[in-house]
């Protein structure tokens, strides 16, 4: 057994997330949760973050991403000693963190793919004393992949079940899928947005930073032309493997489909649904029956999971606190999972998802 460290930061940019686990592959439950702490991001350093990452930022973007690298590296170590504090263990009880940064720019269908996370591992490193795994995307677009989504390869070690078909909804910032038949080989993908149009929606209308339980989406009706419109953008229809992010499902984004004519919370209302139809016609794709597991912070939201139990009447739809993980947890859980496999020199992508020539280990290591 080794104790591993997971800090995640999403594309919802609201906190970052540290988990404590327990590895080992040996065992029947190969990773446990011992511990889990969540940082709130400042208000300053959400908008700056909001702020470089938008295409259209006009500021001198080099030195505000270097500032912000290093202040989020700061932060991401700030979190960490939080939860160390919190739990029985110390520093030199832990193997390694494994940091997957803040997103700001991912562009896998660029000339060259790249992707750039934020959070500068160094400083991790140095400032915890413990060693730090990082850059877990750039190898795998490297050998041809979308370098998302990684997080499959994890629900497949800790989800699978040869008896039944199941399907994983990461519903973050972006939705994404990850299927698990009871035999075959799975596959994932980005869907679309899960939480993010609708946390931009509801921060410009009412200066909130999420809509809680979809009380404001509930409020409004959901306007089918609309619907139709936006479930036109050619991504819903593009094949898998496909990735996407805040930096393409944005307000600017919203911008060319006149939203000033309609009620903001009906707006509201239809971007849950949004939501709800992309994920459900994604999963019906790939199979009719068997057991979809929501997690995620949008797994919380009822109005949306009532909405996609309605669309999925033929499944068993739940969340991942009744598997003994609370949905908040999942993917700081299989990042310190990566780190963990990247150490141990194992293969961390998963070629069906992420569409990349063939396994790699991935990871930078930055030495304590």
């Amino acid at each position: 057994m080794a104790y591993y460290i997971g800090l995640m930061s999403g594309t919802s940019v609201d906190a970052i997330d540290a988990v404590l686990c327990n590895i080992d592959e040996s065992s029947a439950n190969p990773i446990q949760l011992l511990h889990n702490k969540s940082l709130p991001f400042p208000n300053v350093i959400q908008q700056q973050i909001h702020s470089i990452s938008n295409a259209e930022y006009a500021h001198d973007p080099i030195e505000e991403m270097a500032l912000l690298d290093r202040e989020l590296g700061e932060l991401f170590a700030e979190a960490v000693d939080d939860l160390l504090k919190d739990s029985e263990y110390s520093k030199d009880d832990i193997t390694a963190i494994g940091s997957h940064g803040q997103t700001i720019r991912h562009r896998p269908d660029a000339y060259h793919p790249f992707t750039i996370q934020i959070g500068n591992p160094h400083s991790i490193a140095a400032r915890t004393g413990i060693t730090t795994v990082a850059d877990f995307r750039t190898r795998d677009m490297v050998y041809g992949g979308q370098g998302a989504p990684l997080v499959p390869a994890f629900h497949q070690a800790i989800f699978h079940d040869p008896q039944q078909d199941r399907m994983i909804v990461n519903l973050g910032g972006i939705a994404n899928i990850t299927y698990l038949p009871a035999n075959g080989e799975l596959l994932g993908y980005d869907t679309g947005p899960a939480n993010t149009l609708m946390d931009q929606w509801i921060s410009r209308h009412q200066n909130k930073s999420y809509d809680q339980n979809g009380e404001w989406a509930q409020q409004g009706k959901v306007l089918p032309e609309l619907l139709n419109d936006f479930m036109s953008d050619p991504y819903f229809s593009q094949p898998n493997p496909k990735s996407t992010g805040r930096e393409y499902f944005n307000l600017n984004w919203l911008k060319q489909f006149s939203l000033d004519d309609f009620a903001p919370h009906d707006v509201q209302a239809t971007l849950l649904e949004l939501t709800a139809q992309s994920v459900s016609q994604a999963i019906q794709q790939h199979t009719q029956t068997g057991t979809v597991i929501l997690c995620g912070g949008g797994a919380y939201n009822s109005v949306l999971q009532q909405s996609l139990k309605t669309h999925l009447s033929n499944f068993e739809v739940t969340t991942s606190q009744e598997f003994g993980v609370a949905p908040d947890w999942i993917e700081a859980m299989a990042f310190a999972w990566l780190a963990h496999r990247c150490l141990n020199n194992l293969s961390g992508n998963l070629p069906a998802v992420t569409g990349a020539k063939q396994e790699t280990i991935l990871g930078s290591i930055y030495p304590a």
